[in-house]
């Protein structure tokens, strides 16, 4: 488990207590889109919502401020009308980074937009892996790999 938010105040509970009953004001939980959430541990959590937005359109709706390292245990983004998770990686807490594999975030489009965000998504600097196509089952389909390793499939019906 990350570090807990350094204004957190010590009243000679032991950490764990002192996490559950600490009384430290916290912004409203932002709304969850979706039913299933990717929740990526990235090596660079602000920098990579920081490409998601320029990437992707995402926007960021919540971010637990940075640690004395800049990073971040939580930051919650909406993409396309659905909620992705970042956190950064703690290796001292068990957590080490681990390079991204197997699996791919796929973003569901109309046939009318998917050239837009294929050209947003590699004119802010995904590497193209698969060129966006007409695939044999019919849709419009390709996939990148953005700077954080983490590969990006786009899917969109061909009218």
């Amino acid at each position: 488990m990350p570090p807990p938010h350094p204004s957190y105040g010590s009243q000679g509970q032991t950490q764990k207590e002192q996490d559950m009953t600490d009384q430290t004001p916290v912004q409203p939980a932002a709304k969850v889109l979706g039913g299933l959430t990717p929740y990526l541990q990235l090596d660079g959590a602000f920098k990579a919502a920081e490409f998601y937005k320029k990437a992707f359109g995402a926007e960021q709706v919540f971010a637990y401020p940075p640690d004395e390292k800049g990073r971040t245990m939580h930051i919650h983004l909406y993409v396309n009308g659905s909620t992705l998770m970042l956190g950064d990686a703690y290796p001292e807490h068990g957590h080490p980074h681990k390079d991204a594999q197997g699996y791919t975030l796929q973003l569901h489009l109309q046939d009318d937009t998917i050239e837009t965000w294929w050209q947003r998504a590699i004119d802010a600097g995904c590497e193209e892996v698969v060129p966006l196509q007409v695939m044999f089952w019919g849709d419009r389909w390709g996939q990148v790999r953005d700077p954080f390793g983490v590969a990006w499939a786009m899917n969109a019906p061909v009218k």
